[in-house]
Order: C-alpha cells, then sequence, then structure tokens
C-alpha cells in the first residue's frame, strides 16, 4: 500500500508545476494580444462634432452703471437747514420745493439794506435843498458883483458851495446804488433760503440732515442728488490690448450680477482718450448708454460688459483646436483673405497650430503670461538665463511693448477676413483625412468654418491623455452645456480673443 502511494506524491509537485507554467504562457500570450492591438489601434483621438451655433468673438471688460443725467443740489447761502420736503427714492418736478434754510438773518439783512437806503434818500433831499439854496446865493452875488457891491472872494465861496453840495449828491446817489444792489444779493439770499428742484428726476440720495447747520463760506455743501435714471450711462474700463479692436457705434451688452443672464444692448458712444493707469496697467474708459424704462438698473451697479467685434449667427463651428492654420507668405496677399498677412496674423497662426495636439481644455483655457517675461523682440541672456526677478522693466520698454501690442492688435483686426486652415476628419470606416477648410469669425474657443465641412460630421479636437480623462472628455462636444456661441470655459455671450 505505501508503495502504491509513492509514485502518485512524486508525481503531484510535477503536475503544479507544468500547471503553473502553463497559466503564466496564457498570461503572456494575453498580454502580447493585446499590447499589439493597442499599438496597431494608433493614438487615442479627441473628437468633435461639427454644429450650428450662434458665434460671437468679443472684447471683455468690467464696468459700473450711473444716470447720463444727474445734478447735486446744494445749498448757496448759510443756515440751519429746517426742513426737507422730499425722501429718497421720492419722483421731483423741475421747481419742486426741496428744501427750506432759516430764513431769519438773510430777512433781517434786507430790511437793513432797506432802512440804510431810506435814510440815504432822506439825506439826498436835504442836499438837494442845500443846492437850491447854494445856486441861489451864487447868483445874488454875481448880481451884487455887477453892481460893484459885494467882494470877488464872496462870489466864489458862493461858487465852491455849490460845487460842494453837488459833489454830495452824487456821492450820495453813488451810495445808494451801491446800497440797492447790497439789497438785491441779501434779496436774492433770502430767495435761496428755499430750495427747488433744477430737473425732473428722482431723489437718489440725501447727504444733509434736517436742523444741520450749513455752511457755506468754506465749501459748497450738498444736500441731496437727483438723477433721471430713465437712461443709465454704463461706463467701462478697456485694457490698451483690446481699445484698438473697439470702433464707435459698434454693438455692446452686459450683465448684472442677479440679472439671471439678462442682457441689456446698448451701442458704443465714445472711447475717452485719456487713459487711467494703475500698477503700471493702462485702462481707457468707454461709454454707452441704455434704456432703463422699468428702472430695473441702478447707480453704482457693476456690469460685465462684452463689446461685439464680430458674430456670426446659425453658423458651422469646430474647436479652434481642431484646427492648422496656415501662414500666408510675409508682404503678400492672401486671396482669400482680403487683408496682407502680418507678423502678429501668423503668430496667431502659430499659435493656433501648436494647439492642435493639445486637449480642448487647454486651448480653451491659456496660461497667462508670467509677470516677468520678456518683452517681445527683447533678446534673453547667454545660457538661457531670464531677466533677474522682480526687476520690473523701464519705461522705454513698456512704451515699446505698448507699441507693438497695439501694432499687432490692429494687425489681427485688419485680418479677420476668411482663413485657410487644414483639420483632420473622421471617416464612417475610422480612417482619418485631412481637410482643407475656410475660416471666419473665431474667437477664443470656437471658429466658423465657411466652407470645406458638414453639419454632424466628426473632427479631430485632440488627444486622450491617461493622466486627465475629465479634460479629454470636456472636449467631446463643442459647446456642450454652455450657451449658444460658447465653448466649454467660455464666458456668457462667448469669449474674447
Amino acid at each position: 500500500m505505501n508503495d502504491a502511494a509513492r509514485p502518485r506524491r512524486r508525481l503531484r509537485p510535477a503536475l503544479l508545476t507544468l500547471t503553473a507554467i502553463v497559466a503564466v504562457a496564457a498570461a503572456g500570450g494575453f498580454g502580447w494580444q493585446h499590447w499589439s492591438a493597442a499599438n496597431a489601434k494608433g493614438p487615442d483621438y479627441v473628437f468633435a462634432t461639427v454644429q450650428r451655433v450662434d458665434l460671437e468673438d468679443l472684447v471683455s471688460a468690467t464696468g459700473s452703471l450711473q444716470p447720463r443725467d444727474y445734478v447735486d443740489v446744494g445749498a448757496q447761502v448759510s443756515g440751519q437747514l429746517r426742513k426737507i420736503h422730499v425722501e429718497v427714492g421720492n419722483d421731483v418736478t423741475e421747481g419742486q420745493l426741496l428744501a427750506e434754510i432759516d430764513a431769519e438773518q438773510s430777512a433781517a439783512r434786507v430790511e437793513a439794506s432797506q432802512a440804510n437806503l431810506r435814510a440815504q434818500g432822506a439825506q439826498l433831499a436835504q442836499n438837494q435843498v442845500n443846492l437850491e439854496k447854494a445856486e441861489r446865493d451864487l447868483q445874488r452875488q454875481k448880481n451884487l458883483m455887477s453892481a460893484e457891491a459885494t467882494t470877488l472872494e464872496l462870489v466864489q465861496n458862493a461858487d465852491t458851495t455849490v460845487k460842494t453840495t453837488r459833489a454830495q449828491i452824487n456821492t450820495l446817489k453813488a451810495q445808494m446804488e451801491q446800497t440797492q444792489a447790497s439789497m438785491r444779493i441779501e434779496a436774492a439770499n433770502l430767495k435761496y433760503t428755499k430750495i427747488y428742484a433744477p430737473m425732473a428726476g428722482t431723489v437718489v440720495s440725501i447727504t444733509a440732515k434736517q436742523g444741520q447747520t450749513l455752511n457755506t463760506n468754506q465749501s459748497a455743501p450738498t444736500i441731496l442728488r437727483i438723477a433721471d435714471q430713465s437712461t443709465m450711462t454704463i461706463q467701462t474700463q478697456v485694457s490698451e490690448a483690446d481699445v484698438s479692436k473697439l470702433r464707435t457705434g459698434m454693438q455692446a451688452y452686459f450683465t448684472t450680477l442677479g440679472s439671471q443672464g439678462r442682457r441689456w444692448y446698448g451701442q458704443l458712444k465714445k472711447v475717452e482718450p485719456t487713459p487711467t493707469v494703475t500698477n503700471n496697467v493702462v485702462l481707457y474708459n468707454a461709454l454707452f448708454d441704455v434704456a432703463n424704462a422699468n428702472r430695473s438698473l441702478m447707480s453704482q451697479m457693476t456690469a460685465q460688459v462684452f463689446f461685439v467685434v464680430a458674430e456670426a449667427r446659425d453658423t458651422l463651428v469646430v474647436p479652434m483646436s481642431a484646427l492648422t492654420m496656415q501662414r500666408a507668405p510675409q508682404g503678400r496677399r492672401d486671396p482669400s483673405a482680403g487683408a496682407p498677412a502680418t507678423p502678429a496674423a501668423s503668430a496667431a497662426s502659430a499659435s493656433a497650430s501648436a494647439a492642435a495636439p493639445a486637449a480642448a481644455a487647454a486651448a480653451a483655457a491659456p496660461a497667462p503670461e508670467p509677470a516677468n517675461a520678456s518683452p517681445p523682440g527683447e533678446r534673453r541672456r547667454p545660457g538661457g538665463e531670464e531677466r533677474q526677478r522682480g526687476a520690473g522693466p523701464s519705461e522705454e520698454q513698456r512704451q515699446r511693448l505698448r507699441a507693438q501690442r497695439q501694432e499687432g492688435a490692429q494687425g489681427t483686426a485688419g485680418a479677420r477676413g476668411p482663413r485657410k486652415a487644414t483639420v483632420k476628419v473622421a471617416a464612417a470606416d475610422g480612417s482619418i483625412a485631412e481637410r482643407e477648410v475656410t475660416v471666419g469669425v473665431s474667437n477664443r474657443v470656437q471658429a466658423q468654418i465657411l466652407s470645406g465641412l458638414e453639419e454632424g460630421e466628426r473632427v479631430v479636437a485632440g488627444l486622450k491623455q491617461a493622466d486627465t480623462p475629465r479634460r479629454a472628455a470636456a472636449a467631446q462636444a463643442p459647446g456642450f452645456g454652455a450657451p449658444p456661441g460658447m465653448g466649454a470655459g467660455a464666458p456668457a455671450g462667448g469669449a474674447r480673443r
């Protein structure tokens, strides 16, 4: 019995070893087949579908609202503010009584001027009587002189008395005119103790309190503000890199906090030539008006403003990451563009070409320029050494950089005609073919396709990245989950380029 079991015990380890070898071989074969299939499959593309949406090329800015017509109502005389007849929010008409200032002192000064004027009038009457007497005495002395019954000195004294009396009368008349002018001033001040509305509108603020003493000798105190809120002015600050894209009369719209996406539209009225500089950032004020019939817009509201540089309605669009822009020869005119190619346009084409193999979301959110980056045209130091951190550019470098930005923006704006590009299109059998297309309006996220593609076709928007599956999935469809004219991560109404 024991002799029969011994061969079985010896055979069992050999069977286990053979089973392990077979399992390892099978796993290796399966892994080889999977690796071979993965390599034969080629790169794992991210596709985007050609869609028909509304597209806008925008310049965005932040602004604030204020009434177009308003006036600060102040006091012209000193005194205690006795009564305020209006409250904040009241609608007033032109000429309506708004407030009253204590008028006792002004009334007393008017009465004193009137009494002084009456006293001067009495003196004038007395001097006129004295003048009549002096003229009679002079005439009598002249008659006596003709009869040689008086002396020459008495005649001269009588003549002097007449002239002196006449001078006194003229002086009194001048004093009376001065008193009358002072009385008119005091009467006007008495009138100014009642403050009336200079225009029709709404009382938007009251800065003085009832019972407060107003002193106009130091500064003109403001009591309240009246504004006509039927038309509001939006004042925005546009950066110097974007101000060259603005033109008077272009369409603009804005949204406010809590408006739930509602847009108010207007037309750019003017761009003020004098900028404001804050922390070396140059900003220009751009103004436009909007109607506010229902009074839903209020003063000092914050507005997100969008200036429409170009737009296309119900048009075919693809992600910018799917396009490889074609460069036109420098100094030559592209027949399809209608404008000569510029270095700025070539740089824009090169950046669009480099973005093709990247993920679509990375194209929608480009990395900001480092604060210590060298200005365009400035050579780096040998060995790749950058400028020292914290050392700001000189004034001459800033001016050169500013001029280059403006020239680049103007060149790009002048070349916004149709442009040529290439795109990779997925066929029904899974093959990828390169095709030439014509591009029209574009923004940072999407581009208009004028020819070369049909709605529903799929184009290559990038490559999937194993470490960022969410970013690759976000680029499956342009504008998914966003309003028309937007790509993933774009602001409302599109993104500015």
